[in-house]
């Protein structure tokens, strides 16, 4: 019962045009939907229904990504030939409002991430760096009271968030350095390539040709948000500033779409596209090796506070 228990995810769910909500917790998708249906009370004429993201309309249909949601996420439950809408049938989006308020307060961001933590501590790897420096920024005291733990251990924890913080900062400057590296290669064979070849007007014509030829078509949607696009147009390594969620996200979206939002060409996105999907894979086998760690650890059902490694690197 308690191994059953530790699979369940806890939900929120309503209906598209009510503001009544209903928590659940599940463990897969199909148990969700099931539950939902139960709560909501929506006739067996009007299923199969349909999971979407309360906050943007995401529709939710694959097991992984559901897993990699945080516990208390929201879903609007669509029932057969209905479509998501932002707003309530009281024509009003005070649910909402509510909800993004309760985000956007310092307060209650730290909060909510520290419950994530207390229920598995393996959510670290899942986490943005933002979300990482907010709880290192976090009075210890505070933390500690939230997390039902003592100063000491919470400290210990503080400490490993920064290790993992300045690991991805690291990985950022090395990749820094490596772009750097391969424009350079490219600026030095472009010059060796002038100089072979001082009559270039051909090529430039060539090359004027092949673009043309690339940026035609529509100009596609794209459904990431503003502060999605900030972060992949203007961090050098993006895929390290944004949690899996968005991730997630980005994976998704149409590569066409992404290129145009971004203005890019679609080998620059194709590349982001790789680079999110690996550190997306990285995380899940990083959480995944933890679970294994803590099943075969004799005599414990938790990841062990007291036995969390010591830092060794400063703030």
């Amino acid at each position: 019962r308690q191994a059953m228990a530790a699979r369940l995810k806890r939900c929120v769910v309503r209906r598209r045009d009510g503001p009544e909500q209903h928590g659940v917790a599940a463990s897969c998708l199909r148990e969700l939907r099931d539950k939902a249906c139960g709560v909501l009370a929506i006739d067996k004429a009007r299923e199969p229904i349909t999971l979407v993201l309360a906050e943007d309309g995401t529709i939710v249909d694959d097991e992984d990504y559901f897993l990699c949601l945080p516990a208390n996420t929201k879903f609007v439950a669509l029932a057969k030939d209905e479509k998501w809408s932002g707003k309530s049938s009281d024509s009003g989006t005070s649910w909402l409002s509510e909800a993004v308020d309760e985000v956007d307060s310092a307060v209650e961001k730290w909060k909510q991430l520290a419950r994530q933590l207390r229920g598995d501590l393996s959510n670290i790897i899942l986490m943005s760096e933002e979300d990482l420096q907010v709880l290192i920024d976090v009075p210890r005291s505070d933390l500690a009271e939230e997390l039902a733990q003592s100063e000491t251990k919470t400290q210990v924890l503080q400490d490993t968030l920064q290790q993992v913080l300045d690991r991805r900062e690291e990985e950022r400057q090395s990749r820094q350095l490596l772009e750097l590296y391969l424009e350079a290669l490219k600026t030095e064979d472009s010059v060796l390539s002038k100089v072979a070849e001082p009559q270039a007007a051909p090529r430039k014509e060539m090359d004027v040709v092949d673009t043309g030829t690339s940026s035609t078509g529509t100009p596609a949607k794209t459904a990431l948000s503003d502060q999605i696009l900030a972060a992949l147009r203007e961090k050098p390594a993006p895929e390290l500033c944004l949690d899996s969620q968005d991730l997630q996200l980005v994976l998704k979206e149409d590569r066409a779409a992404l290129a145009s939002a971004l203005g890019w060409d679609k080998q620059k996105a194709g590349a982001l596209q790789a680079a999110c999907d690996q550190e997306l894979s990285k995380r899940l086998q990083q959480v995944q090796t933890l679970h294994s760690l803590r099943n075969t650890s004799k005599g414990k059902k938790t990841v062990p506070w007291g036995d969390w490694p010591s830092s060794k690197r400063k703030k």
